[in-house]
């Protein structure tokens, strides 16, 4: 399902122009962007959460050239499903 997609079905269930529907989508994800940018996690009660994780730096391989390189610490963001959604995937 792609973003127009999702914007077309919330269009038929709430019975708002596609355009309207389309609007409101695209605020919903540039909030949740904004939020993710400012260092906050976004819980959605029932579908999941996102959060970050602080990864160590390391030592890695360049595999062309078999040198070593050093990768730098980063925060890297995932989605940890709730217990709901991930009641409804394995229910199938």
């Amino acid at each position: 399902m792609t973003k127009t997609d999702l914007a077309e079905k919330v269009a038929q269930e709430i019975g708002l122009s596609r355009q309207t529907a389309e609007e409101a989508v695209n605020v919903f994800f540039a909030t949740i962007k904004q939020a993710l940018a400012a260092g906050e996690g976004v819980e959605l009660r029932g579908f999941g959460s996102f959060r970050f994780r602080q990864r160590r730096g390391r030592l890695g391989r360049n595999p062309r050239t078999s040198s070593l390189v050093k990768v730098p610490a980063k925060k890297v963001l995932y989605f940890k499903p709730s217990k709901l959604l991930k009641d409804l995937i394995n229910k199938q």
